[in-house]
């Protein structure tokens, strides 16, 4: 984390001295807002937005997941689209697959393609990868991983992740701090959820979401173990993701003496870097574990999780996005 996004996350910090540009990229992006929303697409099936208010990672994509598999034990036939942050396909819109390259697809869609019976469709051009879904596969539904300031797609549902550690900083928009667009527009969406942490945020209809480890296996498959049979007491956890404390938390929980080696999220891993020669195992995230599977490193280990949410939260998600899928 560089000094300026430490800085976004302390109140009075320095970074309010950049208040005048903070100004400026509101009204900026509420221009930009008017401007796409006045040209906006609308395809023939129901788009459901899962995105959020600050740079970097909230947890969104344990979230879509969950929601696909949801939506699937309903009957119906989801489809997911994203930019594919990290990768750069030869050619867009690229569908993944389970053996997509990373480097391609970036890692979060492979994880989706890899945990979910669906399509995944990348492309920084949203609104060509829901056509894409729409011309080229048999799904029902949308979900749009991030994309919610991508406007000119237009969305049937918003759904807003918080990282509930870090919640939305001092308030302030870019520069001055971690927002994309004002406070305000966190009501505007139907729904907010908060990842973790004991924030309260001001909106309605909000839930706390939980991520609940399922297992522990080994980076080349040849082993599975229970949450309570860690591969050890002592581990080196692994973590390019948003938060990366939080991933420590998580196996502290499960009563293991934890070292982090925070990465930037999306980083690509090296061989090297998995290796700390105290023979402690190594720990990764699933969505580390898609960009490493390629690299030997005997002792590692990826703990799964998933995404469950407070008050049979869940349950009204699925209820809603059904609901306005009845209506169109």
């Amino acid at each position: 984390m560089t000094a300026l996004e430490r800085a976004w996350y302390r109140a009075g910090s320095w970074s309010l001295w950049l208040a005048p540009l903070a100004w400026l990229f509101a009204w900026v992006a509420g221009k930009r807002r008017a401007y796409l929303e006045a040209r906006q697409a609308r395809g023939r099936l129901p788009v459901i937005v899962v995105g959020n208010l600050t740079v970097g990672g909230t947890g969104k994509t344990p979230l879509i997941i969950a929601l696909v598999k949801a939506l699937q034990a309903r009957g119906y036939r989801p489809g997911v689209i994203s930019r594919g942050y990290g990768g750069r396909a030869p050619l867009y819109p690229m569908r993944v697959t389970a053996d997509s390259d990373p480097a391609q697809s970036g890692d979060e869609p492979l994880l989706i393609a890899l945990s979910c019976d669906c399509p995944v469709v990348v492309d920084p051009d949203r609104v060509r990868a829901a056509r894409y879904l729409e011309n080229h596969t048999d799904c029902e539904i949308i979900l749009s991983d991030d994309g919610l300031q991508h406007y000119r797609l237009a969305r049937d549902m918003e759904i807003i992740v918080v990282d509930g550690d870090r919640v939305l900083g001092n308030g302030w928009c870019l520069p001055a701090g971690p927002l994309r667009e004002p406070l305000a527009r966190l009501r505007e969406a139907d729904f907010a959820i908060v990842n973790g942490g004991n924030a309260v945020l001001d909106h309605p209809r909000q839930y706390r979401m939980f991520l609940q480890p399922l297992r522990f296996r080994r980076l080349d498959g040849s082993e599975s173990r229970a949450v309570d049979d860690p591969p050890g007491d002592s581990v080196n956890a692994v973590a390019g993701i948003g938060n990366p404390t939080r991933f420590a938390r998580t196996l502290a929980s499960l009563g293991l003496a934890v070292k982090l080696h925070p990465f930037p999220d999306h980083h690509r891993f090296s061989a090297a870097e998995l290796r700390f020669g105290d023979g402690r195992p190594v720990i990764l995230t699933a969505k580390d574990a898609v960009k490493c599977q390629h690299l030997p490193a005997p002792n590692t280990w990826v703990l799964d999780v998933a995404a469950t949410l407070e008050n049979s939260g869940m349950h009204t998600l699925v209820d809603a996005i059904e609901s306005r899928v009845t209506q169109l």
